[in-house]
């Protein structure tokens, strides 16, 4: 592999990295790298220590932002240098393994004729590209050809775009939680409601802190990239206003849901709870007319069988009167 030139950067605000020449290359496991029409895409997926020390031999990138790299929990922003622009941004990624969304960084750092990509986790859409861009000269040539700016939009655009399948999933889990509700399973979608909640607020906790990023992206990268691509950026600015519209929308609707099923299990709770009471009121008198006869004192028709089919009589026929009328009544 070919050694790659070490421009001299600087960042307003922060000294200036003095130039080094370049040492021979170092082993760098997973570094991939795509050049054509004078631009270079280097990819590293997962960076470790080993890539730091590959970046820091062929690029003089301020140390902050290698540190932020390779630290975890970074804020998405965007750090503007006299020659580059470094990038943070966070998308969501459904991890399998824990059955949750989680949030996958991604770092980047674009320059006139750069662009580095490096994901902490791996991110389908961005390999996905590379792929394509390394396998198909004709796209590749396509592609590079407009520069680092297309190629930066390139990628951020499909990062972007794989959020709205997740998204198409969410909506059906709520469509299948409404219609589990009205069919009588509310107790069993309490939990479903509960998962899907925790999703939403986690996508929202993801794609909250980056809308400025990406709305002040179109102003930082003017800079590097031609005003001919203020359309595309203007084009990523608004889908990531539809996926916050959206989530905004699921969040409404789930706690619709849960409203509604909350009021469902309560209706529930009242008809055994009347139930239960027009079954008592039924009982009341045939327990105090069965109380008195029962009395260790002397009663009428004490000592005769033909008083006891009386009073059973009498309780047989209270009872099923109290039935009828709370049946009648709709208590029952």
């Amino acid at each position: 592999m070919p050694n790659l030139p070490k421009p001299r950067f600087g960042r307003t605000g922060r000294s200036r990295l003095d130039h080094v020449a370049s040492p021979p290359e170092p082993e760098a496991p997973d570094v991939e790298v795509i050049e054509a029409q004078g631009v270079r895409w280097v990819h590293v997926p997962r960076p470790r220590p080993a890539h730091r020390a590959w970046l820091e031999e062929h690029f003089d990138f301020h140390p902050l932002d290698y540190e932020d790299v390779f630290s975890r929990n970074q804020r998405p922003k965007i750090d503007e240098y006299d020659s580059y622009l470094f990038i943070v941004l966070h998308f969501p990624r459904f991890d399998k393994q824990i059955q949750r969304l989680n949030a996958a960084e991604l770092d980047i750092f674009v320059g006139p004729d750069f662009l580095i990509t490096l994901p902490n986790e791996i991110l389908p859409p961005i390999e996905y590209l590379f792929e394509r861009c390394r396998r198909n000269e004709e796209m590749r040539e396509q592609y590079f050809a407009r520069g680092t700016g297309y190629l930066l939009y390139k990628v951020l655009d499909d990062c972007v775009d794989a959020a709205f399948p997740m998204l198409a999933k969410m909506g059906n889990k709520l469509e299948r939680i409404e219609d589990d509700i009205f069919e009588g399973r509310s107790k069993e979608v309490v939990r479903d409601i509960s998962n899907v909640k925790q999703e939403i607020i986690n996508f929202r906790k993801i794609v909250r802190p980056q809308r400025a990023v990406i709305a002040d992206l179109e102003r930082t990268k003017k800079r590097f990239m031609s005003d001919e691509l203020d359309i595309y950026f203007d084009d990523i600015n608004d889908a990531s206003e539809r996926i916050w519209q959206m989530l905004e929308g699921y969040k409404e609707t789930v706690e619709a849901l849960e409203v509604t099923n909350e009021s469902v299990l309560s209706h529930q709770l009242n008809d055994v709870l009347r139930f239960l009471t027009a079954l008592s009121l039924v009982f009341l008198p045939l327990t105090l007319i069965t109380g008195i006869w029962g009395m260790n004192v002397r009663v009428p028709g004490e000592g005769q069988i033909s008083a006891f089919w009386i009073i059973l009589a009498a309780i047989v026929a209270l009872g099923a009167g109290m039935i009828a009328f709370f049946h009648r009544r709709g208590w029952l």
